[in-house]
This record gives C-alpha cells, sequence and structure tokens, in this order.
C-alpha cells in the first residue's frame, strides 16, 4: 500500500476542513448579513494551518481525525475573529486579507467587529457539541482553546505589538509566543485531546508548537520585506510603515533565516519521539519554506 505523499494528507485535511466550514451559519435569519459577513471571512480561503495541524496530531498519535474536525473548525473560527478585527482601523488598518478586501471594507467597521465577537463564541459552541468526545474531552477543548485566545494569550501578544514599546528579542519572542504561537499550541493540543493523549505527549506537542509558531512569525516578518503582494495576498511592507520593529529590523535577513531554520529543527526534535511523526516533520519543514 502506498503512503500518501505530504501534499496529499495536507489537501485531505484541509479538505475535510473546507467541507465543515461551508456548512457553518447557514441559518435563514433576519439578522442574515451578519452570518454573511461571517462567512466572507471564514471561508476567505487560506492554508488552513491550524486545523490541519489538529487533524494531522490526532492522526498521528492513533485518534480518528473525523473525531478532531469540530475542535480544529472550532479553532478556524477564533483564528478567522482574530484576523477581522487585527485588520480593523483601530489595529492594523488593513484593506487586504488573503488577497481579498478586508471585511470591514465590505461590510463596514460595526458589522465587522459584531462578525468576529459572533465566531468567537460559535467557535465554543461548536466544541459543547462536538460528537465522538467525552464531555471531559470537550472540558479540556474549552480550557485549551480558552486560554491560547485569551487575556494571557493571543489577545495579549496583541496588546504587546500594539504597545509601542522598544522590542528586543525576549520581548518580540514572547509576542510572537502568545499571538501566533498561542493558536497553534492550541492547535497541536486541540488534537493531542481528540486523540486522548497523555500530559507528557501534550507537552511535547506544545513544543513542537512553539517553535513552529516563533519560526512562522520570522518567516512572515521576512515575507513582509521579500514576498510579492499578489502571492502574499496582504500589503508587503506595512510593518515598516507602521513603525513595528520586527525580527529583521533585529537580525536582518541573514539572520531570520538561520533563526528559522534553528527554531524549525527544533520544532521537528521535540516529536522526534512519535511513531507517527512523519507528515508532522514535512509539515515543519513547508512553513519554514513559505512563500505566503
Amino acid at each position: 500500500m502506498c503512503r500518501e505523499t505530504f501534499q496529499v494528507r495536507y489537501d485531505r485535511y484541509r479538505g475535510a476542513v473546507e467541507e465543515a466550514l461551508q456548512q457553518l451559519f447557514l441559518r435563514n435569519r433576519p439578522y442574515g448579513r451578519l452570518q454573511e459577513a461571517m462567512r466572507y471571512s471564514l471561508l476567505a480561503g487560506g492554508k488552513r494551518v491550524r486545523p490541519v495541524m489538529t487533524l494531522a496530531f490526532c492522526e498521528a498519535l492513533g485518534g480518528e481525525p473525523r473525531r478532531a474536525l469540530p475542535l480544529g473548525v472550532a479553532l478556524e473560527c477564533v483564528h478567522t475573529y482574530s484576523l477581522i478585527h487585527d485588520d480593523l482601523p483601530c489595529m492594523d488598518d488593513d484593506d487586504l486579507r488573503r488577497g481579498k478586501p478586508t471585511c470591514h471594507r465590505v461590510y463596514g467597521e460595526t458589522l465587522a467587529v459584531l462578525a468576529g465577537d459572533a465566531l468567537q463564541a460559535e467557535a465554543f459552541r461548536i466544541i459543547s457539541l462536538a460528537s465522538g468526545l467525552t464531555a471531559e474531552q470537550r472540558l479540556d477543548a474549552v480550557q485549551a482553546l480558552a486560554s491560547a485566545c485569551g487575556g494571557d494569550g493571543m489577545v495579549a501578544g496583541q496588546v504587546l505589538d500594539m504597545d509601542g514599546l522598544p522590542h528586543d528579542e525576549a520581548y518580540l519572542r514572547d509576542l510572537c509566543l502568545r499571538k501566533t504561537g498561542g493558536l497553534l499550541a492550541a492547535a497541536a493540543d486541540l488534537g493531542c485531546i481528540a486523540a486522548g493523549a497523555d500530559g507528557e505527549v501534550r507537552q511535547q506537542a506544545a513544543e513542537y508548537a512553539r517553535h513552529i509558531g516563533l519560526a512562522f512569525q520570522i518567516r512572515d516578518d521576512m515575507l513582509d520585506v521579500i514576498a510579492n503582494e499578489e502571492e502574499f495576498g496582504k500589503p508587503v511592507g506595512s510593518d515598516r510603515e507602521e513603525g513595528r520593529r520586527t525580527f529583521v529590523d533585529l537580525l536582518g535577513l541573514e539572520g531570520c533565516g538561520e533563526l528559522v531554520t534553528e527554531e524549525t529543527r527544533l520544532a521537528k526534535e521535540a516529536v522526534a519521539g512519535f511513531p507517527e511523526n512523519r507528515f508532522l516533520l514535512e509539515l515543519a519543514d513547508s512553513l519554514a519554506d513559505r512563500r505566503k
């Protein structure tokens, strides 16, 4: 029997996620424009890295990916809400996201805020109703996602990103581990939870995700300098225009490339003992080399 290539497996995971997302927020309501705005951003495309990682960790640990699917879908709802709010004029004031006009440019600021609010709440409803998981697993999943996106996680990272303080490397690492790494860590942990993994395995998965998260953000900083805007799907050079200090400012492009390589190596090392780790190892390499 032929083993799946990395791309075939990635596409299998992403296809399952896309199919599940397509089924969300279709109810006919007087406030249907809210659901339209939610779906506009949720279905705008993207790599679906986080839910793919959730399904991958579940399967790598002997679990059924379908059991992890609601958790990955919930995570993508939270990620989408964060992007909608990130793009608002009071935050990054971006006009493009994934190559399309941002939610507030299409639906206005008020509805964009409300769409983000609703997506965050719906994520936890989806987890609470997830079939195939025990009540304890659903509770663990709620706690994992809430911790990742709450006041000590992603939101805290956004505050650090906007506070205007001078950013040394330690500061940037902390910012990235909260803002970017938080949801990636949740992605890995949610897959472990769906597979019924023990605490030690969950710690190893979190270590993988932390290193992946740092490498991902450093690569993002590099792409903000070197990427083609059409391919990147959002404005290039926006960090510099907004006065943000990034890893490129601190380390230069060559230094950033070396750090991405090192963080990717550490991520792969964290899951070296997993019996089915090939996809996770290849995922780490693919994210390190991404062009968008």
